[in-house]
């Protein structure tokens, strides 16, 4: 896996969720959350990002602004502390880092991207597969986890959370104990996006690495 791919595994949120509660009779989680991520065709969020060591101290905290748009389009700006930025069109994935003044340009590839990057893009499919999915609810609350089945998953347990139909949080709990973690503020659902946004076009004077492979 390339540094960048691993940067979209960033995707979860606090490491203090909601409590639980019974878990709904009569529901299939897959269902639930294929509809609820079904629903969003774009979306625009700031995030706060946490990364966690396996103690519970904070290892790194960013800011970062995200837009996605289905079903390739997905931009994801670090803010703060360093700026950094990863957007891609579906087809070429741009990493552009102004402190170090480089682009690094790829191919795309959907079968690379971490699983949290998948379900934003509503890619479900196969998931019962691959994890046992289970769904909590309590009153405006859906909590899906989802625990591997494969023993050499690097994850010991991926959480999202959604208050109303709203996406509020995604963890990821790695094995060796180490959190990743997204909070989603700011939401803003199904509104235009144009192409350009989904393009990166490198500023004068900056390296470009162009990894593509050749035609």
């Amino acid at each position: 896996m390339t540094p960048i791919s691993s940067r979209l595994a960033a995707l979860a949120a606090v490491a203090s969720l909601a409590p639980s509660a019974p878990a709904a009779a009569q529901q299939d989680p897959v269902a639930e959350l294929d509809a609820l991520l079904g629903g969003i065709s774009t979306l625009a969020a700031d995030v706060s990002q946490l990364i966690l060591e396996s103690g519970g101290g904070l290892l790194e905290e960013s800011t970062i602004a995200m837009r996605l748009r289905k079903p390739g389009g997905f931009y994801w700006e670090t803010l703060d502390p360093f700026p950094e930025l990863i957007v891609t069109d579906g087809e070429t994935l741009w990493n552009y880092q102004p402190d170090l003044e480089q682009v690094v340009i790829e191919d795309w590839d959907r079968s690379r991207a971490e699983l949290a990057a998948q379900l934003l893009n509503g890619e479900t499919g196969g998931l019962a597969d691959e994890y046992r999915v289970t769904l909590v609810t309590a009153p405006d609350l859906h909590r899906f986890e989802l625990l591997p089945l494969a023993p050499d998953s690097p994850y010991a347990l991926i959480a999202i959370e959604f208050v109303g139909e709203e996406l509020d949080i995604i963890r990821l709990d790695n094995r060796n104990g180490q959190q990743t973690v997204w909070r989603f503020s700011n939401l803003e659902r199904n509104a235009p996006m144009e192409d350009d946004l989904f393009v990166f076009a490198p500023p004068p004077g900056i390296e470009i690495v162009d990894s593509r492979a050749a035609d």
